[in-house]
């Protein structure tokens, strides 16, 4: 099991934000984590992350209880793909993925040839190994996300969390993105996303989580969870779930917008 999520609750002082939340993901799945603004989901995320330190309830990661993990250990088992990445210097592509290859490494120790050639095999994976030399902050927005994505790969972490991954590209990246995250789920990683798009749920995820309040409505395949009810009681838009190519894939039409 990657993922064990046991009665977690969470408040920043006397704000309360998660409630009694109990979940597993297995290996190889694919996760979306749906839910309006506002509702848990990053805070979920950061506990999962162990960077939330103070929950209530039990989070193992790999059959390993979070709270008894160092930076090190965790890094070994979890891997983080932000919403967005700027970073300060101009780092060439190659070097941007090496930096989670170091969980080995001492301070100030020079990488050695292996953590060159795993950065190499992970950018290889996700097709953007052309790019090692490039300067990342002038390769495009879908590149760097994908760049990201090998990082975490180079991390040789088994689990990967995505904050929202798609919110900044165009729909050509969004695609070659997501593309690229549900291939690596079927080679065996467990892969958590948020997003806001359910369309993207029911085309790309294995299992879709659903938050609202705090707490967990929903967690089960997408065709289950992603009802119009469910979307209208999340987002506030009355919708259509419509069956294409034989319920293949299913899409979400707004109501409001049919004339």
């Amino acid at each position: 099991m990657s993922i064990d999520v046991q009665n977690l609750s969470f408040a920043y002082g006397k704000h309360q934000v998660l409630y009694d939340i109990s979940f597993q993901i297995p290996d190889g799945c694919l996760v979306n984590v749906l839910g309006p603004n506002g509702v848990g989901k990053s805070t979920l995320f950061k506990c999962i992350l162990g960077l939330n330190a103070g929950y209530k309830g039990r989070i193992q990661v790999n059959g390993k209880d979070l709270k008894g993990l160092s930076i090190k250990q965790r890094a070994r088992e979890i891997a983080y793909i932000p919403q967005s990445h700027a970073p300060v210097y101009d780092y060439n592509v190659l070097d941007v993925v090496m930096m989670s290859t170091g969980n080995d490494l001492h301070l100030f120790a020079e990488p050695k040839a292996e953590h060159v050639e795993r950065a190499y095999a992970a950018l290889e994976r996700v097709g953007v190994a052309h790019l090692a030399d490039r300067t990342y902050t002038h390769i495009s927005g879908g590149e760097q996300q994908l760049v990201l994505v090998a990082r975490a790969l180079a991390q040789n972490a088994r689990t990967i969390i995505m904050d929202e991954p798609t919110s900044a590209l165009d729909y050509g990246n969004t695609v070659r993105v997501l593309s690229c995250v549900r291939q690596l789920a079927r080679e065996g990683l467990s892969i958590v996303q948020s997003t806001h798009q359910p369309d993207q749920a029911f085309l790309y995820s294995d299992r879709t989580l659903v938050i609202s309040a705090g707490r967990l409505l929903a967690y089960d395949e997408p065709k289950a969870v992603i009802t119009k009810e469910m979307v209208s009681h999340l987002y506030g838009v009355d919708v259509e779930v419509n069956s294409l190519y034989d319920d293949r894939i299913r899409v979400c039409v707004p109501t409001s917008e049919i004339d």
